[in-house]
């Protein structure tokens, strides 16, 4: 295919815009689209609520400490508004407190809660997988539009070789009057509709480049590189697909939604069992005649107290907690069934739509070169004056479709694949 061959020259980027590769492409959409980035953010905050669970097992500590300045001082008394008032014999006084309390027994809840916070996390990591591959159908989709659109440019730049070509036999054919005015004219058209078509394709190209770099989302402008990946049929068998599919991060996230909505609704039927608490303070106070970090002297005093607390009634919030809990719990299995259905639904999709372009890139491939070969017939045909510039025509504007033809279906074989990957979870 002789117009495949001008394709890296179809364009040549400005200093400005800078060529990167798919595999560079990914790397910086990971790396800058707001969707990677807030499921990033969102592992992270998973992962601080796992830790938050584990230390609920642990007492809460404080530590209190106060100083005051008392006016006036120096002992003894004063009268004011009729009272006799004690005048304190040293101005500063300190205070200190230090205190611990520990649920003992909340009916379980701090270990349903920690079973919630890691089904949570494992949500959110299988979240994590999902955004990276819906990231990277985005970045494929554009990158591939980048090199579809080159490649439309490289098929309209051979489409104006071969109408100047035509319009420079056609002259010659009036001039020696083997052909009518009318042939010469037609023959402008056609380059003209080829100009305006390298025009439109250069601008789809631009477009394309834009789109591109809003999906990795770099400060500067970025192009596709000159490879455009060529795929053969799967290596992978579709029961192995099948099986991956079955276990994909939709499927994944589904089951930790719903493994955090039971946790969640154990932790509703504790509210019916009594609580106990431990605390323990200890706290200390003293007077000095200057501000200094404590006084000398303290008095010291302590407690340690034990708690049970039974809930009896709390006009029926428990229960509607029970039924709300109930409720996402059913959701969640509904949300299950569907993501393994979805998943199912998606493999049948993807792996039909990468088979059917194969067949159609194959197909599309030899008819391309039939269309190429009659062009070139037709033409020299009508050279001699076995044709007519209908004939020729007909034949461009069939070879023209063809290239386009091509290109789409490559394109979407592209495509399909990356669907593919994001249906399992998986590169292929």
């Amino acid at each position: 295919m002789m117009w495949l061959g001008v394709v890296l020259l179809a364009i040549v980027p400005s200093d400005s815009v800078r060529v990167i590769s798919l595999d560079q492409a990914l790397d910086l959409a990971q790396t800058y689209a707001p969707q990677a980035v807030s499921a990033a953010g969102q592992l992270r905050t998973s992962a601080a609520g796992v830790r938050s669970a584990y230390a609920a097992f642990l007492p809460n500590v404080s530590l209190n400490s106060g100083a005051t300045r008392q006016y006036p001082s120096g002992g003894g008394t004063r009268i004011e508004n009729g009272q006799v008032i004690q005048v304190p014999a040293t101005p500063w006084s300190y205070n200190g407190s230090l205190s611990a309390n520990v649920e003992l027994f909340g009916g379980g809840d701090r270990i349903f809660a920690l079973g919630q916070a890691k089904a949570d996390r494992r949500s959110a990591e299988a979240g994590g997988v999902i955004s990276r591959y819906a990231v990277a159908l985005s970045v494929k989709q554009q990158y591939f539009n980048v090199l579809a659109a080159r490649e439309s440019k490289a098929a309209a730049q051979a489409q104006v070789d071969q109408a100047e070509q035509q319009l420079t036999t056609s002259i010659v054919r009036v001039r020696n009057q083997a052909a009518t005015r009318s042939d010469s004219l037609r023959s402008v058209i056609q380059l003209n509709t080829a100009r305006l078509a390298v025009l439109t394709a250069q601008n789809n190209l631009d477009v394309a480049n834009a789109s591109l770099t809003r999906a990795v989302g770099t400060p500067y402008p970025v192009t596709a590189a000159g490879d455009p990946p060529e795929f053969d049929a799967l290596s992978t068998d579709e029961a192995t697909l099948a099986r991956m599919a079955e276990q994909g991060p939709g499927v994944r996230q589904a089951q930790a939604q719903l493994d955090a909505a039971k946790a969640a609704r154990r932790i509703t039927w504790t509210r019916y069992l009594p609580s106990v608490n431990a605390s323990y303070s200890r706290s200390a106070s003293g007077t000095n005649e200057n501000f200094a970090l404590g006084a000398d002297d303290y008095s010291y005093n302590g407690s340690l107290r034990f708690s049970l607390s039974l809930p009896i009634f709390n006009q029926l919030q428990r229960e509607e907690q029970v039924v709300r809990s109930q409720v996402a719990v059913e959701n969640a299995e509904a949300g299950l069934h569907d993501a393994r259905l979805a998943a199912t639904q998606g493999l049948t999709q993807s792996l039909g739509d990468y088979r059917l372009n194969l067949e159609r890139v194959s197909s599309l491939t030899a008819s391309l070169e039939a269309a190429q070969e009659d062009l070139r017939v037709q033409q020299q045909r009508y050279a001699v004056g076995g044709s007519t510039l209908l004939d020729v025509l007909t034949s461009q504007t069939q070879l023209n479709q063809a290239r386009q033809d091509l290109i789409r279906a490559r394109f979407d074989l592209r495509v399909a694949r990356a669907q593919l990957e994001a249906v399992i979870g998986e590169d292929l």
